[in-house]
Order: structure tokens, then sequence, then C-alpha cells
């Protein structure tokens, strides 16, 4: 069914304080990867939790083998654990699973399924989600049109952390921010076959989401980003060129409208609201190519210093 590795299946679980889920999840994921026949391991990685989660998972890891542990120092975030646990991982096929329950553990299957049908990435897809609308479904619906329409690929879904992957494309994907949503189009940009499948969704059962609307505006900044990146990033010039036109030209049509005022209609030059606009233009334009060079900047010192956004503390079950 796939070739194998090391394991045939590492499972990564990023961990935030999710104390009362961590045992029914395991007993989930146990149950379910051993009816596949496959060989596995369950990485979870304890992204700074200030409850008892890391005490669970060491029970855990005490008992099972398979069960390892990645503790950071302490909470980085969500794409910092899943590019953390990839690292650390020996399976030949990847799959990224949310500690809260609300990913069913028995859709890992459905992903494998379609994985043999010779895709690289398989998203799941929370067609019928158990989240509040306003403050959840609403932004994501907008997030993923946005994301589909830049990036060019068309996925219902982009913020279900359900997904499948191959070592190899995983593995050729550096994150840093809020990445870890954009994989797929990472992915993509590869050459990598990308398609989705329904999953079940749960509703939270236990402990506190730590969704906000900010983290759309934070994806949206890093979609941008990507764009650029993806773009631009061995041509620099067609971006701040066609920027430099653009405000050139913008320049030369408020020129020409001033010329007409003060030809035909006995206004004067100097106009403090075209001063103002101009201004802000500007000023937007140096905001954003800043941004985008600092990205570039923060990539190239954690590639050229072989370093990483994330501190690990401590392992487990790690040979």
């Amino acid at each position: 069914m796939i070739k194998r590795h090391r394991y045939q299946i590492s499972i990564i679980s990023p961990v935030y304080n999710e104390e009362k889920n961590l045992l029914p999840l395991y007993g989930k994921l146990n149950l379910e990867l051993n009816k596949l026949k496959l060989s596995w391991e369950i990485i979870f990685v304890d992204d700074g939790s200030s409850d008892h989660s890391l005490e669970i998972l060491q029970k855990l890891a005490k008992n099972d083998r398979k069960v390892k542990i990645i503790q950071f120092s302490r909470n980085f975030g969500q794409t910092a654990a899943i590019v953390a646990g990839a690292k650390q991982s020996l399976g030949n096929v990847i799959v990224i699973i949310d500690a809260d329950l609300q990913n069913d553990p028995r859709d890992i299957k459905k992903l494998l399924e379609k994985m043999d049908e010779g895709f690289d990435v398989v998203s799941g897809w929370r067609k019928q989600r158990k989240d509040p609308f306003l403050t959840r479904v609403l932004p994501s619906v907008i997030a993923n049109k946005i994301i589909s329409k830049v990036v060019g690929i068309h996925l219902h879904d982009y913020g279900c952390t359900l997904k499948a992957y191959r070592r190899e494309i995983l593995q050729k994907v550096s994150l840093y921010g809020e990445m870890h949503r954009l994989i797929p189009a990472y992915a993509a940009f590869q050459g990598a076959k990308i398609t989705e499948v329904v999953v079940r969704h749960n509703a939270r059962k236990f402990g506190r989401s730590n969704y906000n609307l900010w983290r759309v505006v934070k994806l949206l900044f890093d979609l941008a980003t990507l764009k650029f990146l993806n773009d631009f990033s061995t041509k620099p010039l067609h971006l701040f060129g066609g920027f430099g036109l653009s405000v050139f030209f913008s320049g030369v049509m408020i020129f020409i409208i001033v010329a007409v005022r003060v030809f035909f209609f006995q206004g004067g030059w100097i106009s403090p609201l075209i001063l103002l606009s101009g201004l802000m233009v500007i000023l937007s334009f140096q905001f954003l190519l800043i941004g985008l060079l600092a990205e570039i900047l923060v990539r190239i010192y954690f590639e050229s210093h072989k370093t990483t956004p994330y501190v690990i503390r401590k392992t487990v079950n790690f040979s």
C-alpha cells in the first residue's frame, strides 16, 4: 500500500492545554491505526502547555513506545509544532491531526485510501462544521475563497488540520509564522498532486479554543508572503518595477488633473489633498515592501544559521 520507511505512518498532533482530550484521542488513534495493519508512530508536540497535558503524555509514552513526545520550552505556535514533529518523524506518510478531538481519527483511513490513488497531499474538508458560524465558519469560508483565488488551488477548507502528506513533499517545505494552513499551496508550487476528502467534524467538548479572528488576518499576511515568494522571489524587479510604474503613472495622472485645473479653472498648483493622498500611497507601498523584505530576511537567517523558530526542551521515546 505505502512504501516502507522506518514507519509507514507518522501521526503528528500539536498539543496546547488539552489535558482532558489526550486520553480519548490516544485511545481512538490506537484503535484506528491498529485496524490499518500498518506500522505507525504518534508524535505529540507539547507547545508549552500550562495544564497537565505534559504529565498525561509522559504516562502514555511510558506505556507505549510508539508514543513520542516533543516538549517545547514555551509556546511557539502550531506551525512550529508541525515542523518539529515532521523533522523528528520517521514515517513515509505524515498525518497531521488536532488534539482537541474535533478531527476524527476514523478519517485517517479515508485520507490514506485517497493517497493510494496517486495523490501527494490529501486535505480534509469539514463540510459540516460544528463551530459558531459568525466567528469561525464565515471567516473561514471567506479566507478559503481568497486563498484559492490567489494561489490557484481550489480547496474548500485550508484551515482543516487533518491532512496527509507524503514525507518527501512535507520535508521540502520551510514554514514560519502561521503558514501551516498554506502547506497545500506550497506543495502545489512544487508540482504535488493535491485533493481533498470530506471528513467528520466534532464539536469541542473539553478545553478552550485558541482560535480568534486575528489569526485570519495573520493568515492573509502569510498568503501575501507566499504569493510573493512563489512569483517574485527570483525576480523581485518584476514586482518592484510594477509598483514603481504604477506609482509613476498615478503621479502623472494627478499632475495632469492639477494642470487641467490650473489652466482651465484657475486652480492652484498646490493642493493639500493631492499631497496627502500621494504621501499615503507612497507610505502604503513602503510598508508593504518592508514587510516582504523582512520575511525574506527571516528565511535567510533561519536557513543560513541552520536553526529553527522553536526550542525543544526534551524528547521522549526518540532513538
